[in-house]
């Protein structure tokens, strides 16, 4: 198969992109793709943000990518190239994972879903489409199996929050109670506004999500007047929970209240598993895969930075990039990410320290427009979704 070209046009648009413009939303440029920020409609970042925390909001990620392995080899595929274990997985069931370099950094963190006893689905991030396809072929080579480009083959659409079972529930058949967190199951979508009614069978319905809360991603066919209308149906049915439609702003400060990682940020070709905090999902028994050798020589040489949490004492919003400096003003590591926390009214960041700064109530400061302000190191994440009864 020949390699999917690294080069890319000018702007990508979602199928949804003449709804998100309709309705008013605030675009901008996002890894290549003109994508809806926020939606004043909506009430802005800061609405979004609490919609999705305290009911349900909607978001169009079909920016993601979609690679397909099936075959004989395919779980051999799988767990030489991810150093998660996905022979844990049964049919059905999905599991946070990464692909990584050689040297233990990452090409870029997936969800890989097992749809058939030789099928999975590992979802990508946008930025690195093109890249991951062609890392994830060039190092399938020698497995008996297939590897398919499908991300420009759904719409997925993310219903997130703690009515979004409700929600989707009035439009599918499929018993949304039984599929657990990290699964997904395959089910019928109901279009019933407008003429002609139409059925959307076999949609895959995931119980995955990038926001910290309980919700569902969708993928349907990616011709715009179905995606059009499954949106419209979606925030119909969702009018009566408070529903509203949700940008990437929210997304974001969802993300980072969750400490959920973003790849170019906690996680880049640079930065190994150790340091960035995920090592509860590198299973390092498991057989080889790519990465492994380096992890281990990593782990014995010791961390020289790790990725904590910090709170703001001083007012200051600490964004990307932002040098990190101890008590006496000395340069010790930088911020990944960082904003206004809207539903803990705080303001949060993620940042690179030495372990000796690591430790919990410990005092730093972030260089804001030439001065220091003082934070703390806190424990993460941020914000636990409360447990249902």
């Amino acid at each position: 198969m020949p390699a999917v070209e690294a080069s890319t046009p000018t702007i990508r648009k979602t199928a949804l992109n003449a709804v998100h413009r309709q309705m008013g939303a605030k675009m901008v440029k996002f890894n290549g793709w003109d994508m809806p920020v926020e939606y004043p409609c909506a009430g802005g970042i800061m609405a979004e943000h609490k919609a999705v925390r305290t009911s349900v909001g909607i978001f169009d990620v079909s920016h993601m990518g979609d690679i397909r392995l099936a075959g004989a080899d395919a779980l051999a595929a799988v767990q030489h190239i991810s150093m998660n274990d996905a022979a844990r997985l049964a049919v059905g069931q999905a599991q946070y994972s990464a692909l990584l370099y050689p040297e233990g950094t990452f090409v870029d963190d997936v969800i890989v879903h097992r749809l058939g006893e030789d099928e999975y689905l590992l979802v990508i991030n946008a930025g690195t489409r093109e890249k991951d396809f062609n890392w994830v072929r060039d190092n399938t080579r020698g497995f008996k199996c297939g590897v398919e480009h499908l991300s420009d083959e759904f719409t997925q659409i993310a219903i997130q929050g703690p009515r979004a079972v409700e929600l989707l529930q009035k439009l599918t058949d499929a018993d949304l109670s039984a599929v657990k967190f990290y699964w997904v199951k395959r089910g019928t979508i109901h279009l019933t506004q407008g003429q002609p009614r139409r059925y959307l069978s076999d949609i895959l319905i995931a119980r995955t999500g990038y926001t910290g809360e309980d919700g569902f991603e969708i993928y349907i066919p990616a011709d715009e007047p179905t995606s059009v209308r499954v949106w419209n149906e979606i925030l119909e049915a969702g009018k009566e929970f408070g529903a509203v439609p949700c940008g990437l702003g929210a997304r974001n400060t969802l993300r980072l209240e969750a400490k959920l990682p973003l790849y170019g940020h906690e996680i880049s070709d640079t930065i190994n598993v150790w340091e960035a905090g995920l090592d509860r999902f590198c299973k390092m028994e498991k057989a080889e895969f790519v990465g492994r050798a380096a992890l281990e020589q990593a782990k014995a040489a010791g961390l020289k930075r790790t990725l904590v949490g910090l709170e703001m004492v001083e007012r200051g919003i600490a964004r990307d990039g932002y040098k990190v400096l101890d008590d006496a003003g000395a340069e010790i590591g930088y911020v990944t990410s960082g904003s206004p926390a809207p539903f803990l009214k705080k303001y949060i960041a993620l940042a690179y320290v030495p372990p000796k700064f690591a430790e919990m109530g410990s005092s730093v400061k972030v260089e804001i427009r030439g001065q220091g302000l003082k934070a703390q190191v806190v424990t993460t994440p941020f914000y636990k979704r409360p447990k249902k009864n």
